[in-house]
């Protein structure tokens, strides 16, 4: 197959198809939603190709048929019927300003106007959609689509100033509520976005919005699948060692079973530059999630595994944010199975592929310890003294990991009294390493904190405050309880380490080491 260009960062239907860019077919999804319904609403995370399906829905109802053939829409739509197009776009503006959301949303409908030569009766957004849709609907004698992206985007831009999010959230109430008023007008409606705001505080006045985020039949309506890399892009790939891609950034998942999926994003950056790097994760900076999981005291060696019910990922809003929804919604974890927890069915939430999970313990390893410019060099000798067996060595390296975090930083941040901290700051830096590591390993006997299969040899850790638990605890609890014996099968040297903080000297407290 022939190299075509590669569609980084386009988002208009009409320009991928007429300028010779490779496209992912995503037509067959849009024919089954007309299909089965007429009011959608999809959550994805940026970057996953939300913003070229809402316009090759646009596209599609306003029947440009040549932009469609030899897709899977050709032969399957009546292209003798043309709908009039509402479309209303969040992605730009200034909405950190009082006024932000009501001026994109006041010249949105005013633009529409113009183009379509409607009259204008009255002065509110609101109120101007709703007489562009009766507008449309009568001059053309077909109903509307209506298609939102972006729809909560004036929201987000403000999470870090709760009274100005709660204000935009409260105008685009009033406004996404007209839509439903107005369904005599209305042929089909779509909304999409990254988070999923409860439909109390947002959608109480569009209640009746099927949610497809996580249904099993358009769990790849956004995103490539191990298919389209082979097939639409399989030009790009020789040179480029397959399960590395796979590794690296496969692994999104939107219901328990389906099939995963990579976000476009990398996978246009990796064949255009050739290189393997956190390409969709840069693309974003994620300190509100960071900040939201300190302050929730959520331990970063928790978050892979994490436990969520339905509910627990449905939960946004402004002010009341689950950190299982923030998490998931913006992309930084995945449905990795069903599990129960605490006597009730729940998701089990893990990193998607190594791009996240790398990416995101680092940065959340740079929030706990500060600036520390020995990082990498900690790192690079971790590794070393695991694959040589060097306890004494690794000892002397994770005081010094401690040492190195600046003494300034603890009085500023409560979090570091609490053991949570000191397993975080501790899994960080194993994490980063090219070695086997499973955190809170579950057994018959507990839960280990952590295991690292390294050079041949296994290393059970556990960790306590000596404050809280005094001096020998987490060496006697890994002996107690027999965390070796699920190893032992194993065949492998297997090395019990208790490792013991102390919340007043901010540093290694004790290092117990026992070979199984």
């Amino acid at each position: 197959m022939a190299k075509r260009r590669l569609p980084i960062g386009i988002q208009t239907f009409r320009k991928v198809r007429e300028g010779n860019y490779y496209y992912v077919d995503k037509t067959a999804y849009a024919l089954r939603l007309v299909d089965e319904g007429t009011h959608f609403f999809l959550s994805r995370p940026r970057r996953f190709g939300k913003s070229l399906f809402v316009d090759t829905l646009k596209h599609l109802f306003e029947g440009h048929q040549a932009l469609f053939e030899g897709l899977a829409a050709y032969d399957h739509w009546d292209w003798s019927v043309r709908y009039p197009v509402v479309r209303l776009d969040f992605s730009g503006g200034d909405f950190q300003h009082s006024d932000g959301v009501r001026i994109s949303a006041e010249h949105q409908p005013g633009a529409m106007e113009r183009a379509a030569d409607t009259r204008r009766f009255a002065d509110t957004a609101p109120e101007r959609l709703r007489d562009l849709l009766s507008g449309l609907h009568s001059k053309t004698g077909q109903r509307v689509c209506v298609l939102v992206d972006e729809y909560d985007k004036p929201i987000l831009d403000c999470l870090e100033d709760p009274q100005q999010a709660r204000a935009n959230r409260d105008y685009l109430r009033s406004l996404y509520g007209m839509i439903k008023s107005c369904d005599e007008d209305i042929r089909f409606v779509f909304l999409t976005g990254v988070t999923k705001l409860s439909k109390a505080s947002l959608f109480s006045g569009l209640n009746n919005l099927n949610d497809i985020t996580l249904d099993e039949r358009y769990a790849a309506i956004c995103g490539y699948t191990e298919s389209d890399l082979d097939t639409v892009f399989s030009a790009e790939l020789p040179g480029l060692d397959r399960e590395q891609i796979r590794e690296w950034y496969n692994g999104y998942r939107w219901a328990v079973g389906a099939e995963s999926v990579y976000s476009p994003w990398d996978v246009l950056l990796l064949f255009d530059k050739r290189a393997f790097t956190a390409w969709w994760f840069e693309t974003g900076t994620p300190s509100f999630l960071i900040q939201t999981l300190i302050e929730r005291d959520v331990s970063l060696a928790g978050l892979d595994g994490m436990p969520a019910s339905k509910d627990d990922l449905g939960r946004f809003d402004v002010g009341s944010i689950a950190p299982e929804a923030l998490l998931f919604q913006t992309g930084y974890l995945t449905l990795g199975g069903q599990q129960m927890y605490a006597g009730e069915q729940c998701y089990r939430l893990v990193y998607p592929n190594r791009e996240v999970r790398q990416s995101l313990t680092s940065s959340l390893l740079s929030y706990l310890t500060g600036s520390d410019p020995q990082r990498r060099k900690h790192r690079s000798a971790l590794h070393q003294l695991l694959e040589n067996g060097d306890l004494s060595g690794l000892e002397r390296r994770i005081r010094a990991m401690y040492d190195s975090i600046p003494y300034q930083w603890h009085v500023r941040n409560e979090i570091a009294r609490y053991e949570a901290y000191y397993a975080s700051v501790f899994f960080g830096y194993f994490c980063g390493l090219e070695v086997e590591v499973t955190v809170e390993d579950s057994s018959n006997r507990g839960r280990l904190d952590m295991a690292v299969r390294a050079g041949g040899r296994i290393y059970l850790f556990e960790f306590k405050l000596v404050e809280q638990s005094g001096p020998g605890a987490a060496l006697a609890q890994l002996k107690e309880r027999g965390y070796a014996d699920k190893y032992r099968h194993l065949g492998q040297p297997i090395h019990l380490i208790g490792v013991e903080f102390s919340s007043k000297t901010r540093t290694l407290s004790r290092f117990q080491t026992e070979l199984a």
